[in-house]
């Protein structure tokens, strides 16, 4: 599996870790996620899948695109700031991978 490949699954992996823990502090779930959230988290799923930099993904905070509609971008930001620093507590490698990937990324330069 390439490092491309292998970072896309951690980014999807960490999405959905992210999101899971935000409903399940807010809105408390019977099943795995509300309504709410599953929606979210599938509309993430298929940003990652359709972006247009697959060969070369930043993390999304480094993309320069931002393919997310308003009230997605809104949504995942509050799912972020609550999940972000808890990462480190409850998944601290890949919340360390995530930070590796958003600092050590560098765009290709088409020359």
């Amino acid at each position: 599996m390439s490092d491309q490949s292998k970072q896309l699954l951690r980014e999807r992996r960490t999405i959905k870790i992210m999101i899971e823990m935000y409903c399940r502090s807010h809105h408390q779930p019977q099943e795995a996620l509300c309504t709410e959230c599953r929606a979210l988290l599938d509309y993430a799923m298929q940003r990652i899948d359709k972006c247009p930099l697959q060969a070369d993904k930043p993390t999304c905070a480094k993309c320069p695109i931002h393919c997310y509609k308003a009230l997605m971008k809104e949504q995942v930001k509050k799912v972020m700031k609550y999940s972000g620093p808890r990462m480190l507590r409850h998944h601290p490698v890949l919340a360390g991978r995530h930070l590796l990937d958003q600092a050590l990324f560098k765009p290709n330069k088409k020359t």
